[in-house]
């Protein structure tokens, strides 16, 4: 008889609008925290002048943050002639500042130039660069590292997939060790 007068207090308008609201709460969060990298990329085309090859974006993490290649990647870079150490230090190699004053760099005036001399090297499958996506994943670098990396860009890059510009890696990385000089 107790748990009937209970189930009747708590089926009362005001208990149904509160457990809708915390479930819809609920699943609002777990979608959220679920899609949180959706987004991300998670495949690297590597182009090499005509040679062109496919890794995973964890694949090039873990060869930038140890150094360590898998028989793909290394496939991948005897066949392109690259220096593993060099295509390494390119892709690791910072813009660091501060991140608010890196943001607003990337809003000012030169945020079109640093994202068109990015987006050389780093792009969707497609060729055309997209400003916006591209801006969008330095942004998110920016927030989560303080920094401006090529592989940031990659990881973040709003696209299932990106291309990497192996040809063109050294000549940016170059480009954007004399900006960090500047800054």
């Amino acid at each position: 008889m107790q748990i009937y007068h209970l189930f009747n207090r708590l089926n009362n308008r005001k208990f149904t609008k509160l457990l809708t609201q915390t479930v819809a709460l609920g699943v609002g969060a777990i979608v959220l925290l679920l899609s949180t990298n959706a987004n991300a990329a998670e495949q690297v085309v590597l182009k090499y002048g005509t040679f062109q090859g496919q890794i995973s974006v964890q694949e090039l993490s873990e060869f930038t943050e140890t150094g360590k290649t898998t028989p793909t990647l290394r496939a991948y870079l005897e066949a392109a002639k690259q220096d593993p150490a060099v295509a390494r230090k390119a892709l690791k190699a910072p813009v660091k500042a501060d991140p608010a004053f890196l943001n607003s760099l990337l809003s000012g005036w030169a945020g079109p130039i640093l994202v068109d001399q990015i987006g050389e090297v780093v792009h969707p499958p497609t060729g055309q660069l997209d400003q916006q996506a591209l801006r969008s994943a330095l942004s998110t670098s920016i927030k989560q590292n303080g920094e401006v990396t090529l592989l940031g860009a990659i990881q973040n890059y709003p696209n299932t997939s990106v291309e990497l510009e192996g040809d063109r890696l050294i000549a940016v990385y170059e480009r954007l060790s004399n900006l960090t000089k500047l800054l």
